[in-house]
C-alpha cells in the first residue's frame, strides 16, 4: 500500500501531551492518527461522540470534594472502614 504524508497544526503543549498519553499506550502519534482514521471509517463518523455537554461528575462541588479528600489523605487525615463496619444492622 503507497504511504503518503499529511500535515496538521496543533498547540505545542497538546501535542506534547497526546505523545506522552500515546507513548504510555505504546504507541506513536502517527500509529495514533492511524487508529482514529481507521476507526472513523468503519463506524462511517467520529469514533466518540462530540458534545458541548460536560459530565455531570466533573462539576465543580466533585472537583472541591475530591480535591478535599485528597488533601485528607495526603495529610494522613482519612477514615478507614471495611465494609462490615458499613453494613451494620440493628437486627444483631
Amino acid at each position: 500500500m503507497a504511504q503518503t504524508n499529511i500535515n496538521i497544526r496543533m498547540d505545542e503543549d497538546l501535542k506534547k501531551e497526546a505523545e506522552s498519553l500515546f507513548s504510555d499506550l505504546g504507541l506513536n502519534m502517527t500509529t495514533a492518527v492511524n487508529i482514529f482514521v481507521r476507526q472513523s471509517i468503519r463506524q462511517g463518523g467520529i469514533p466518540f461522540e462530540i458534545t458541548t455537554q460536560t459530565d455531570p461528575f466533573y462539576n465543580q462541588a466533585n472537583l472541591k470534594r475530591l480535591k478535599q479528600s485528597i488533601q485528607q489523605m495526603d495529610q494522613g487525615k482519612t477514615l478507614t472502614k471495611t465494609i462490615n463496619d458499613l453494613d451494620h444492622t440493628d437486627d444483631e
